[in-house]
């Protein structure tokens, strides 16, 4: 028997519900955020483990060879971009005899145009110096007390990922216990739906990520500037924060060439650069490699984002995008919930579409992955 409640009673609960969602992510933050990010991996790797297990490897066999894969790849990602910053520390001498022709000229230029008398560069940069060794020693504080969640964080989310992936089968029976035999469908659809949204969105930003790293590398070597490479790579990784990483990927290699070369005009080229890449990343590079199958409007990405943000700090505000794609698909999926899918959905969504013939050929590969998952739940 359905009890019906009054509209103001049923939204408090609602409102009350999410208030009490948001103290559990915080409060239970040091296994959340693990298991959210094993959830990811876990989706980005079922497809290759599906095709190990194909060849006759034992389940936890092809689990333990995906997730070395991955761990292999992001070592040496993190390899380069250490020693690359162990190289720029070196110029650290250099930076600041820069910065100290910078403050002299810039004071030359006050005195000049309004008269201001240049203050001692000498105690002005001891003064920089000591606020840069106070902000180190808090750094330095901060950083130690976060090294053991850090190491309990990357501990877990490997476990989480091969419990996810060995556990699939035994998780989705769970699953169906809350539904009724003919609504079963429906749920393994959108089971298969959340699967191919969150693997598209993945997989895609990892050769968004690639192919913006090219670019960037090239840009900034044809304006010479020094570590491009690094530079490049870092400001591409930074995509996965939607908004503020592209800002922070500019401003951190024109502040240096700024402070390597003296020159404003340099520091200018090299933030066009990098805009001219951001731009052709998301107006072509992304749509063309993701497609539509990510498709949250600007507002509620940048909400998602903050939301990400002010619960689980930076780590919040990259599953941001793949915790709100998935909301979408359970709205799309549940129709009394329809309404908050139209809602954060993208607004081209509602036009109506040419179909280019990139597009159907994305939307051919799509469809025979879902046929691919729901024959082999129906083996099963």
């Amino acid at each position: 028997m359905e009890i019906k409640l009054p509209k103001y009673l049923k939204y408090t609960i609602i409102l009350l519900g999410l208030i009490l969602l948001l103290w559990i992510l915080q409060t239970f933050k040091s296994t959340l955020m693990p298991m959210a990010f094993g959830l990811l991996f876990a989706m980005l790797l079922l497809p290759l483990t599906r095709d190990l297990e194909n060849r006759r490897l034992p389940r936890a066999i092809a689990i333990f060879i995906s997730i070395i894969f991955v761990v292999v790849i992001l070592g040496l990602v993190v390899w380069f971009l250490s020693v690359q910053l162990m190289s720029l520390t070196s110029e650290l001498d250099k930076i600041g005899e820069n910065i100290n022709a910078l403050i002299m000229r810039f004071q030359e230029y006050l005195y000049q145009k309004t008269g201001i008398q240049p203050v001692n560069n000498t105690d002005l940069i001891r003064n920089i110096i000591g606020s840069l060794q106070d902000i180190s020693t808090t750094f330095l504080g901060s950083t130690i007390s976060m090294t053991t969640g850090a190491i309990a964080a990357l501990t877990l989310v490997p476990i989480f990922v091969f419990c996810l992936l060995y556990y699939r089968d035994h998780l989705e029976q769970f699953m169906f216990k809350f539904v009724t035999r003919d609504r079963r469908g429906n749920m393994n659809q959108t089971i298969t739906n959340i699967q191919g949204v969150i693997q598209s969105y993945i997989s895609g930003l990892m050769i968004v990520i690639m192919i913006v790293a090219l670019l960037n590398s090239a840009g900034l070597l044809l304006l010479d500037v020094k570590y491009a490479i690094f530079f490049g790579v870092f400001a591409s990784i930074l995509t996965i924060i939607p908004y503020i990483g592209i800002l922070i990927g500019a401003t951190l290699p024109a502040l240096f060439t700024l402070a390597t070369t003296g020159s404003l005009l340099d520091a200018a080229l090299v933030v066009v650069a990098l805009m001219v890449v951001q731009f052709l990343e998301g107006n072509f590079i992304t749509p063309f490699v993701v497609g539509s199958k990510v498709s949250i409007n600007p507002f509620a990405a940048i909400v998602a984002l903050l939301i990400g943000g002010e619960v689980w700090g930076p780590a919040g505000m990259i599953l941001s995008i793949p915790i709100i794609a998935t909301l979408k698909v359970l709205f799309d999926a549940y129709p009394p919930l329809n309404p908050f899918g139209f809602l954060i959905s993208d607004i081209e969504d509602t036009k109506p579409k040419k179909s280019g013939r990139f597009n159907r050929m994305f939307d051919k590969i799509r469809e025979k992955a879902i046929r691919k998952g729901k024959e082999e739940r129906e083996e099963k």
